[in-house]
């Protein structure tokens, strides 16, 4: 990857972006799958930006690879999920660091159901959002989805949540 600025004067381009990396990989962040459907696909993918933007209407963003097969899916469907993990199940993180096995029932083997909107709910999750894509915002290589939330759930309000931290993996910076 290359390095990208800017970088103060007088400092070692990499060396500023190894510590630039580390300082960002160190912003707390949950970890969640993100879902996606669009003309009979589905997909689920590990994702960590995600953020509340909103209270009146309630409004979430999310941040994904505009080379991501979820990408694809949200433009044309204009609907995601958001599936928060339970801690012990951090394994699944990993299960969805790429594009998911749709076959129906399961995504990557797992269980999961449709939410309001169509989009994929994973059935071991804890708690779950699905938002209707209001705006969709250029940035960088990525692209912001704020979406509406417009259906919720929580299955287990006590179960320890998934970080990034928890995982050893790290994105971005």
């Amino acid at each position: 990857m290359p390095l990208v600025g800017p970088f103060p004067p007088g400092v070692d381009p990499q060396e500023y972006d190894r510590l630039r990396r580390r300082v960002l990989w160190r912003m707390p962040s949950g970890i969640y799958l993100l879902g996606s459907v669009a003309d009979g696909r589905s997909n689920l993918m590990t994702h960590n930006w995600a953020m509340q933007v909103s209270t009146a209407p309630k409004l979430m963003a999310v941040s994904v690879r505009t080379d991501a097969v979820s990408h694809d899916l949200i433009v044309r469907g204009r609907v995601f999920s958001l599936c928060f993990l339970k801690r012990q199940d951090r394994v699944l993180a990993r299960s969805f660091t790429k594009p998911a096995q749709d076959d129906g029932p399961t995504l990557a083997g797992q269980p999961v159901r449709r939410g309001l909107t169509g989009a994929p709910i994973l059935a071991a999750s804890p708690a779950w959002l699905e938002c209707e894509v209001r705006t969709q915002v250029p940035a960088g290589d990525h692209s912001i989805f704020v979406g509406e939330v417009v259906g919720c759930g929580v299955e287990d309000e006590s179960a320890p949540l998934l970080r990034m931290e928890d995982t050893r993996m790290n994105y971005g910076g």
